[in-house]
Protein backbone atom coordinates (compact mmCIF):
# COMPACT_ATOMS: atom_id res chain seq x y z
CA UNK A 1 0.00 0.00 0.00
CA UNK A 2 1.39 3.24 -0.85
CA UNK A 3 2.42 5.63 1.80
CA UNK A 4 -0.41 8.28 1.95
CA UNK A 5 2.25 10.99 2.09
CA UNK A 6 2.93 10.03 -1.46
CA UNK A 7 -1.08 9.84 -2.71
CA UNK A 8 -2.17 13.37 -3.54
CA UNK A 9 -4.96 14.71 -1.22
CA UNK A 10 -7.38 14.89 -4.03
CA UNK A 11 -7.24 10.86 -4.21
CA UNK A 12 -7.37 10.13 -0.09
CA UNK A 13 -9.52 9.97 2.47
CA UNK A 14 -12.84 12.00 1.61
CA UNK A 15 -11.93 12.76 -2.09
CA UNK A 16 -11.28 9.10 -2.31
CA UNK A 17 -13.21 7.81 -5.89
CA UNK A 18 -15.81 5.07 -5.47
CA UNK A 19 -14.44 1.91 -7.70
CA UNK A 20 -17.92 1.33 -9.14
CA UNK A 21 -21.25 2.06 -9.62
CA UNK A 22 -24.04 1.48 -7.68
CA UNK A 23 -27.85 1.44 -6.76
CA UNK A 24 -30.11 0.92 -3.60
CA UNK A 25 -33.39 1.29 -2.43
CA UNK A 26 -35.51 2.14 0.33
CA UNK A 27 -32.62 3.97 2.04
CA UNK A 28 -32.57 4.22 6.20
CA UNK A 29 -33.65 7.76 7.20
CA UNK A 30 -32.51 8.91 10.79
CA UNK A 31 -35.23 11.74 11.86
CA UNK A 32 -37.99 13.04 9.88
CA UNK A 33 -37.81 13.85 5.95
CA UNK A 34 -40.09 16.86 5.22
CA UNK A 35 -42.90 15.34 2.78
CA UNK A 36 -42.91 18.37 1.22
CA UNK A 37 -39.49 17.07 -0.92
CA UNK A 38 -40.41 15.65 -3.72
CA UNK A 39 -37.49 15.07 -6.29
CA UNK A 40 -33.94 14.40 -6.79
CA UNK A 41 -31.01 15.46 -5.42
CA UNK A 42 -28.02 15.43 -7.62
CA UNK A 43 -24.17 15.80 -7.34
CA UNK A 44 -21.56 16.12 -9.49
CA UNK A 45 -17.79 15.83 -8.95
CA UNK A 46 -14.93 14.27 -10.07
CA UNK A 47 -14.35 10.38 -9.58
CA UNK A 48 -11.16 9.23 -11.54
CA UNK A 49 -11.36 5.65 -12.79
CA UNK A 50 -9.57 2.79 -10.20
CA UNK A 51 -5.83 3.28 -10.90
CA UNK A 52 -6.29 6.41 -12.51
CA UNK A 53 -4.79 9.94 -11.42
CA UNK A 54 -5.23 12.80 -14.37
CA UNK A 55 -2.60 15.15 -12.05
CA UNK A 56 -5.58 17.42 -10.39
CA UNK A 57 -8.83 17.30 -8.73
CA UNK A 58 -10.63 19.30 -11.37
CA UNK A 59 -10.03 17.20 -14.56
CA UNK A 60 -11.04 13.40 -12.66
CA UNK A 61 -13.98 12.28 -14.87
CA UNK A 62 -17.32 13.09 -13.54
CA UNK A 63 -20.05 10.89 -11.65
CA UNK A 64 -23.13 11.99 -10.37
CA UNK A 65 -24.58 10.71 -7.28
CA UNK A 66 -28.25 10.97 -6.83
CA UNK A 67 -30.66 10.14 -4.10
CA UNK A 68 -34.38 10.22 -4.81
CA UNK A 69 -37.24 11.54 -1.80
CA UNK A 70 -40.40 11.20 -1.65
CA UNK A 71 -43.46 10.65 0.58
CA UNK A 72 -40.74 11.49 3.60
CA UNK A 73 -39.01 8.20 2.18
CA UNK A 74 -35.83 7.68 0.43
CA UNK A 75 -36.63 5.72 -2.73
CA UNK A 76 -33.17 5.25 -4.01
CA UNK A 77 -29.86 6.03 -4.07
CA UNK A 78 -26.94 5.85 -7.56
CA UNK A 79 -24.05 6.94 -8.74
CA UNK A 80 -23.23 6.98 -12.16
CA UNK A 81 -19.94 8.24 -14.39
CA UNK A 82 -20.67 10.69 -16.96
CA UNK A 83 -20.03 9.20 -20.25
CA UNK A 84 -18.38 11.72 -21.91
CA UNK A 85 -15.95 11.31 -25.18
CA UNK A 86 -12.84 11.94 -22.85
CA UNK A 87 -13.87 9.19 -20.44
CA UNK A 88 -14.14 7.05 -24.18
CA UNK A 89 -10.53 8.10 -24.74
CA UNK A 90 -10.93 10.93 -26.96
CA UNK A 91 -8.69 13.62 -26.20
CA UNK A 92 -9.64 17.34 -25.62
CA UNK A 93 -6.99 18.69 -28.22
CA UNK A 94 -6.94 16.92 -31.48
CA UNK A 95 -3.67 15.58 -33.37
CA UNK A 96 -4.33 19.24 -35.99
CA UNK A 97 -4.65 20.78 -32.47
CA UNK A 98 -8.51 21.90 -32.91
CA UNK A 99 -10.15 21.33 -29.49
CA UNK A 100 -12.99 18.60 -29.10
CA UNK A 101 -15.45 20.44 -26.44
CA UNK A 102 -17.44 17.37 -26.23
CA UNK A 103 -14.17 15.68 -24.60
CA UNK A 104 -14.48 16.95 -21.40
CA UNK A 105 -14.87 15.54 -17.95
CA UNK A 106 -18.11 17.07 -17.25
CA UNK A 107 -17.37 17.02 -13.62
CA UNK A 108 -18.42 20.33 -11.94
CA UNK A 109 -21.91 21.09 -11.67
CA UNK A 110 -25.42 19.55 -12.84
CA UNK A 111 -29.17 21.74 -13.18
CA UNK A 112 -32.34 21.44 -15.07
CA UNK A 113 -33.55 23.95 -17.61
CA UNK A 114 -36.51 23.69 -19.73
CA UNK A 115 -36.94 19.89 -18.60
CA UNK A 116 -33.33 19.10 -19.69
CA UNK A 117 -30.67 18.18 -16.70
CA UNK A 118 -27.43 18.80 -17.91
CA UNK A 119 -23.77 17.72 -16.64
CA UNK A 120 -21.46 21.13 -16.59
CA UNK A 121 -17.34 21.33 -16.69
CA UNK A 122 -16.73 24.87 -17.80
CA UNK A 123 -13.71 23.84 -20.31
CA UNK A 124 -16.31 21.96 -22.95
CA UNK A 125 -20.13 21.59 -23.97
CA UNK A 126 -22.56 20.13 -21.45
CA UNK A 127 -23.80 16.83 -21.24
CA UNK A 128 -27.43 15.79 -21.46
CA UNK A 129 -28.66 13.51 -18.44
CA UNK A 130 -31.95 11.75 -17.99
CA UNK A 131 -33.02 11.70 -14.21
CA UNK A 132 -32.23 8.33 -13.68
CA UNK A 133 -28.52 9.55 -14.18
CA UNK A 134 -27.85 7.81 -17.51
CA UNK A 135 -26.04 9.67 -20.37
CA UNK A 136 -27.79 10.57 -23.48
CA UNK A 137 -24.59 11.98 -24.81
CA UNK A 138 -23.40 16.34 -25.56
CA UNK A 139 -25.76 18.73 -25.76
CA UNK A 140 -25.43 21.99 -27.61
CA UNK A 141 -28.60 23.97 -27.59
CA UNK A 142 -29.12 22.52 -31.42
CA UNK A 143 -26.10 23.38 -32.72
CA UNK A 144 -26.33 27.16 -31.74
CA UNK A 145 -23.42 26.87 -28.42
CA UNK A 146 -20.25 27.08 -30.45
CA UNK A 147 -17.85 27.66 -27.41
CA UNK A 148 -17.77 26.23 -23.92
CA UNK A 149 -19.92 26.64 -21.49
CA UNK A 150 -19.44 27.84 -17.96
CA UNK A 151 -20.63 25.37 -14.88
CA UNK A 152 -22.11 28.59 -13.08
CA UNK A 153 -24.99 29.27 -15.26
CA UNK A 154 -27.38 31.57 -13.58
CA UNK A 155 -31.23 31.34 -14.26
CA UNK A 156 -33.39 34.46 -13.67
CA UNK A 157 -35.98 33.72 -11.50
CA UNK A 158 -38.62 36.31 -12.48
CA UNK A 159 -37.62 35.76 -16.97
CA UNK A 160 -36.61 31.98 -16.30
CA UNK A 161 -33.73 33.22 -18.63
CA UNK A 162 -30.68 31.50 -18.58
CA UNK A 163 -27.54 33.39 -18.67
CA UNK A 164 -24.41 31.64 -19.40
CA UNK A 165 -20.45 32.25 -20.90
CA UNK A 166 -17.97 30.02 -22.20
CA UNK A 167 -14.08 30.65 -22.57
CA UNK A 168 -11.67 30.08 -24.50
CA UNK A 169 -7.65 30.24 -25.05
CA UNK A 170 -7.84 32.15 -28.39
CA UNK A 171 -9.80 35.20 -29.38
CA UNK A 172 -12.77 35.84 -28.22
CA UNK A 173 -11.61 35.16 -25.27
CA UNK A 174 -15.34 35.08 -23.51
CA UNK A 175 -18.69 35.13 -24.71
CA UNK A 176 -21.82 35.56 -23.56
CA UNK A 177 -25.09 33.66 -24.09
CA UNK A 178 -28.39 34.13 -23.23
CA UNK A 179 -30.74 31.10 -23.44
CA UNK A 180 -34.99 31.34 -23.20
CA UNK A 181 -36.87 29.85 -20.66
CA UNK A 182 -37.75 27.07 -23.47
CA UNK A 183 -34.40 26.50 -23.78
CA UNK A 184 -33.73 28.14 -26.90
CA UNK A 185 -30.21 29.65 -27.14
CA UNK A 186 -31.48 33.17 -28.64
CA UNK A 187 -28.12 35.29 -28.06
CA UNK A 188 -24.54 34.77 -28.22
CA UNK A 189 -22.25 38.19 -27.81
CA UNK A 190 -18.76 38.32 -27.80
CA UNK A 191 -16.73 40.56 -25.00
CA UNK A 192 -13.47 41.72 -25.49
CA UNK A 193 -10.91 40.96 -22.38
CA UNK A 194 -7.16 40.88 -22.79
CA UNK A 195 -6.47 36.78 -22.06
CA UNK A 196 -7.84 33.56 -21.47
CA UNK A 197 -7.94 33.71 -18.13
CA UNK A 198 -9.63 30.96 -15.81
CA UNK A 199 -13.18 32.87 -15.03
CA UNK A 200 -15.37 29.91 -13.28
CA UNK A 201 -18.07 31.71 -12.17
CA UNK A 202 -19.93 35.62 -12.67
CA UNK A 203 -23.10 36.61 -11.36
CA UNK A 204 -26.22 38.62 -12.69
CA UNK A 205 -28.07 41.46 -11.25
CA UNK A 206 -32.05 42.37 -12.50
CA UNK A 207 -30.29 44.65 -15.16
CA UNK A 208 -26.89 43.94 -15.54
CA UNK A 209 -24.41 41.05 -16.03
CA UNK A 210 -21.22 41.19 -13.71
CA UNK A 211 -17.71 39.83 -14.98
CA UNK A 212 -14.68 38.67 -13.21
CA UNK A 213 -11.56 39.11 -14.76
CA UNK A 214 -9.06 38.19 -12.40
CA UNK A 215 -5.05 37.48 -12.25
CA UNK A 216 -5.17 33.07 -12.66
CA UNK A 217 -4.19 32.66 -16.66
CA UNK A 218 -3.87 30.12 -18.65
CA UNK A 219 -0.17 29.23 -19.58
CA UNK A 220 0.45 27.03 -22.67
CA UNK A 221 3.84 26.15 -21.55
CA UNK A 222 2.02 24.67 -18.68
CA UNK A 223 -0.26 22.66 -20.90
CA UNK A 224 0.83 19.13 -22.02
CA UNK A 225 2.58 18.05 -18.21
CA UNK A 226 -0.65 16.99 -16.67
CA UNK A 227 -3.39 18.81 -14.37
CA UNK A 228 -4.07 22.75 -15.04
CA UNK A 229 -2.09 24.66 -17.17
CA UNK A 230 -3.05 27.97 -15.19
CA UNK A 231 -1.14 29.80 -12.97
CA UNK A 232 -1.42 33.22 -10.80
CA UNK A 233 -0.04 36.35 -12.97
CA UNK A 234 0.21 39.40 -10.63
CA UNK A 235 0.79 41.54 -13.83
CA UNK A 236 -2.22 40.46 -15.56
CA UNK A 237 -4.66 42.55 -12.53
CA UNK A 238 -7.70 42.03 -11.41
CA UNK A 239 -11.22 44.01 -12.16
CA UNK A 240 -14.98 43.46 -11.97
CA UNK A 241 -17.02 44.59 -15.00
CA UNK A 242 -20.33 45.36 -15.27
CA UNK A 243 -22.65 44.80 -18.60
CA UNK A 244 -26.39 45.53 -19.33
CA UNK A 245 -28.66 42.97 -19.86
CA UNK A 246 -29.93 45.19 -22.77
CA UNK A 247 -30.24 42.42 -25.70
CA UNK A 248 -26.94 42.93 -27.84
CA UNK A 249 -25.31 45.13 -25.59
CA UNK A 250 -21.33 44.42 -25.47
CA UNK A 251 -19.67 47.40 -23.63
CA UNK A 252 -18.63 46.69 -20.00
CA UNK A 253 -17.74 49.52 -17.82
CA UNK A 254 -14.79 47.75 -15.48
CA UNK A 255 -13.67 48.66 -11.86
CA UNK A 256 -10.04 47.99 -10.85
CA UNK A 257 -9.84 46.19 -7.53
CA UNK A 258 -6.92 44.41 -5.41
CA UNK A 259 -5.59 41.39 -6.81
CA UNK A 260 -7.42 38.34 -5.84
CA UNK A 261 -9.45 35.42 -7.45
CA UNK A 262 -12.77 33.95 -6.89
CA UNK A 263 -13.88 30.36 -7.69
CA UNK A 264 -17.50 30.98 -6.59
CA UNK A 265 -20.04 33.85 -6.31
CA UNK A 266 -22.98 33.96 -3.67
CA UNK A 267 -25.12 36.46 -5.23
CA UNK A 268 -25.43 40.32 -6.40
CA UNK A 269 -28.17 42.82 -6.77
CA UNK A 270 -28.58 46.50 -7.44
CA UNK A 271 -28.88 48.53 -3.85
CA UNK A 272 -31.61 51.56 -3.75
CA UNK A 273 -28.61 53.54 -4.33
CA UNK A 274 -28.26 52.17 -7.88
CA UNK A 275 -24.84 50.55 -6.93
CA UNK A 276 -24.10 47.15 -7.61
CA UNK A 277 -23.75 44.67 -4.80
CA UNK A 278 -21.34 41.71 -5.04
CA UNK A 279 -20.62 39.02 -2.41
CA UNK A 280 -18.39 36.29 -3.28
CA UNK A 281 -15.76 34.08 -1.93
CA UNK A 282 -12.23 35.82 -2.15
CA UNK A 283 -8.86 34.21 -2.10
CA UNK A 284 -5.81 35.90 -2.05
CA UNK A 285 -2.40 35.59 -3.65
CA UNK A 286 -1.27 33.06 -0.68
CA UNK A 287 -4.57 31.48 -0.31
CA UNK A 288 -4.89 30.89 -3.68
CA UNK A 289 -1.32 29.23 -4.40
CA UNK A 290 -2.04 26.84 -1.09
CA UNK A 291 -5.22 25.80 -2.40
CA UNK A 292 -4.22 25.08 -5.71
CA UNK A 293 -0.88 23.57 -4.69
CA UNK A 294 -3.38 21.19 -2.78
CA UNK A 295 -5.40 19.96 -5.06
CA UNK A 296 -2.34 19.42 -8.28
CA UNK A 297 -2.49 22.78 -9.60
CA UNK A 298 1.03 24.35 -10.66
CA UNK A 299 1.72 28.33 -8.39
CA UNK A 300 4.71 29.30 -10.24
CA UNK A 301 7.79 31.15 -9.56
CA UNK A 302 7.79 33.89 -6.99
CA UNK A 303 6.19 34.12 -3.59
CA UNK A 304 3.06 36.19 -2.47
CA UNK A 305 3.07 39.95 -2.88
CA UNK A 306 4.06 41.23 0.73
CA UNK A 307 1.54 42.24 3.00
CA UNK A 308 -0.89 39.75 1.87
CA UNK A 309 -2.51 38.35 4.68
CA UNK A 310 -2.72 33.98 4.88
CA UNK A 311 -6.02 34.01 5.74
CA UNK A 312 -8.05 31.65 4.77
CA UNK A 313 -10.81 32.16 1.59
CA UNK A 314 -13.72 34.25 3.24
CA UNK A 315 -16.73 36.12 2.17
CA UNK A 316 -16.15 39.45 1.08
CA UNK A 317 -18.26 42.48 -0.79
CA UNK A 318 -18.17 44.57 -3.18
CA UNK A 319 -20.02 48.14 -4.10
CA UNK A 320 -19.81 48.38 -7.76
CA UNK A 321 -21.03 52.48 -7.91
CA UNK A 322 -21.45 53.46 -11.75
CA UNK A 323 -22.22 57.08 -10.31
CA UNK A 324 -18.08 57.72 -9.43
CA UNK A 325 -17.08 55.08 -11.43
CA UNK A 326 -15.51 54.13 -8.01
CA UNK A 327 -15.15 50.25 -6.03
CA UNK A 328 -15.16 49.59 -2.12
CA UNK A 329 -14.63 46.01 -0.91
CA UNK A 330 -15.43 44.95 2.36
CA UNK A 331 -14.97 41.27 4.31
CA UNK A 332 -17.83 39.85 5.34
CA UNK A 333 -16.68 37.84 8.66
CA UNK A 334 -13.35 36.28 9.21
CA UNK A 335 -15.26 32.53 8.67
CA UNK A 336 -13.22 30.47 6.24
CA UNK A 337 -15.66 29.76 3.41
CA UNK A 338 -16.30 28.43 0.15
CA UNK A 339 -19.20 26.85 -2.27
CA UNK A 340 -21.57 29.94 -1.17
CA UNK A 341 -25.28 28.98 -1.80
CA UNK A 342 -28.69 31.31 -1.34
CA UNK A 343 -32.10 30.75 -2.23
CA UNK A 344 -32.13 31.35 -5.78
CA UNK A 345 -35.63 32.47 -5.86
CA UNK A 346 -33.93 35.86 -5.22
CA UNK A 347 -31.06 35.56 -7.81
CA UNK A 348 -30.16 38.47 -8.88
CA UNK A 349 -32.38 40.33 -5.98
CA UNK A 350 -31.07 41.39 -2.66
CA UNK A 351 -30.73 38.67 -0.33
CA UNK A 352 -30.14 38.48 3.34
CA UNK A 353 -28.49 34.65 3.85
CA UNK A 354 -25.58 33.07 1.98
CA UNK A 355 -25.24 29.76 3.12
CA UNK A 356 -21.29 28.28 2.89
CA UNK A 357 -18.72 25.21 3.55
CA UNK A 358 -17.24 26.18 6.82
CA UNK A 359 -14.70 24.28 7.87
CA UNK A 360 -16.16 21.11 9.56
CA UNK A 361 -19.72 22.45 8.95
CA UNK A 362 -22.18 24.41 7.37
CA UNK A 363 -22.43 28.03 8.11
CA UNK A 364 -25.18 30.34 7.02
CA UNK A 365 -24.21 33.84 7.10
CA UNK A 366 -26.82 36.95 7.84
CA UNK A 367 -25.44 39.86 6.09
CA UNK A 368 -28.34 42.06 7.33
CA UNK A 369 -26.89 41.88 11.42
CA UNK A 370 -23.65 40.63 10.46
CA UNK A 371 -23.56 37.42 12.18
CA UNK A 372 -23.48 33.53 11.46
CA UNK A 373 -23.66 30.45 13.09
CA UNK A 374 -22.41 26.51 12.34
CA UNK A 375 -24.08 23.43 12.11
CA UNK A 376 -20.92 21.23 12.58
CA UNK A 377 -20.28 17.82 11.43
CA UNK A 378 -18.99 15.65 14.10
CA UNK A 379 -14.88 13.48 14.00
CA UNK A 380 -14.12 12.73 10.37
CA UNK A 381 -16.95 13.59 8.71
CA UNK A 382 -17.16 16.71 6.44
CA UNK A 383 -20.08 18.64 4.78
CA UNK A 384 -20.57 19.60 1.02
CA UNK A 385 -22.22 22.68 -0.91
CA UNK A 386 -25.62 22.97 0.71
CA UNK A 387 -28.41 23.38 -1.92
CA UNK A 388 -31.46 25.45 -0.96
CA UNK A 389 -34.56 24.34 -1.16
CA UNK A 390 -37.72 26.66 -0.34
CA UNK A 391 -40.21 25.62 1.33
CA UNK A 392 -43.83 25.85 -1.22
CA UNK A 393 -45.71 27.86 1.37
CA UNK A 394 -42.68 29.92 2.66
CA UNK A 395 -42.81 33.64 3.85
CA UNK A 396 -39.07 34.21 4.93
CA UNK A 397 -36.35 34.25 3.01
CA UNK A 398 -34.92 31.52 4.58
CA UNK A 399 -38.09 29.02 5.08
CA UNK A 400 -37.22 25.83 3.64
CA UNK A 401 -34.33 23.50 3.50
CA UNK A 402 -30.48 22.85 3.23
CA UNK A 403 -29.62 19.36 1.09
CA UNK A 404 -25.80 18.19 1.55
CA UNK A 405 -23.96 15.35 1.17
CA UNK A 406 -21.50 14.19 3.89
CA UNK A 407 -18.13 12.79 3.15
CA UNK A 408 -15.91 10.60 6.07
CA UNK A 409 -11.92 10.79 5.66
CA UNK A 410 -11.84 7.88 7.34
CA UNK A 411 -14.08 5.59 4.11
CA UNK A 412 -17.25 5.71 6.34
CA UNK A 413 -20.24 5.44 3.96
CA UNK A 414 -21.99 8.90 2.90
CA UNK A 415 -25.03 10.53 3.97
CA UNK A 416 -27.16 13.20 2.50
CA UNK A 417 -27.97 15.56 5.38
CA UNK A 418 -31.43 17.88 5.44
CA UNK A 419 -31.23 21.31 7.44
CA UNK A 420 -33.90 23.44 8.29
CA UNK A 421 -32.90 26.55 6.75
CA UNK A 422 -33.68 28.45 9.18
CA UNK A 423 -31.73 27.36 12.20
CA UNK A 424 -29.44 24.70 10.57
CA UNK A 425 -31.27 22.10 13.00
CA UNK A 426 -30.80 18.08 11.40
CA UNK A 427 -34.16 17.32 9.98
CA UNK A 428 -33.46 14.04 8.84
CA UNK A 429 -30.45 11.99 8.07
CA UNK A 430 -30.31 9.51 4.61
CA UNK A 431 -27.90 6.40 5.36
CA UNK A 432 -26.17 5.47 2.03
CA UNK A 433 -24.82 2.13 1.20
CA UNK A 434 -20.89 3.51 0.56
CA UNK A 435 -18.22 6.41 0.74
CA UNK A 436 -19.14 9.24 -1.41
CA UNK A 437 -16.39 11.51 -2.66
CA UNK A 438 -16.29 15.27 -1.81
CA UNK A 439 -17.14 17.00 -4.81
CA UNK A 440 -18.49 20.24 -6.32
CA UNK A 441 -22.11 21.18 -6.77
CA UNK A 442 -25.35 20.13 -7.11
CA UNK A 443 -29.14 20.93 -7.49
CA UNK A 444 -32.78 19.97 -6.43
CA UNK A 445 -34.67 18.41 -8.95
CA UNK A 446 -38.16 19.11 -7.65
CA UNK A 447 -40.94 16.47 -9.57
CA UNK A 448 -42.43 17.88 -11.99
CA UNK A 449 -46.27 17.04 -12.02
CA UNK A 450 -47.59 17.34 -15.68
CA UNK A 451 -51.42 18.39 -15.83
CA UNK A 452 -53.46 15.50 -17.64
CA UNK A 453 -56.96 16.80 -17.32
CA UNK A 454 -59.04 17.37 -20.30
CA UNK A 455 -58.29 20.80 -21.82
CA UNK A 456 -61.07 23.16 -23.44
CA UNK A 457 -60.72 24.01 -27.07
Amino acid sequence: MADETTVPLYLRGRFAPVPEERSATDLTVRGSLPPELDGRYLRNGPNPLPGEDKGHWFTGPGMLHGIRLRGGRAEWYRNRWIRTRELEGHPFVREDFTVDLAATPANTHVIRHADTVLALCEVGLPYWVNESLETVGPYDFSGRLTTAMTAHPKEDPVTGELHLFGTGFSSPYLTYHRVTAEGVLLDSRPIEVPGPTMMHDFAITERHIVWMDLPVVFDPALAGHGGLPYRWDEEYGARLGVMSRTPGSTEVRWYEIDPCYVFHVGNAYEDTQGRIVLDAVRYDHAGFRRSWSDIGGPTGPGSPTPGHSRTPAVLHRWLLDPATGRVTESRLGDRAAEFPTHNETLTGRPHRYLYTVSDHGIAKHDLTHGTSSTHETPGSRYAGEAVFVPAADGTGEDDGWLLTLVSDDEGEAGELLVLDAADLAVQAVVELPHPVPAGFHGSWLPEVHHDTSPRRR
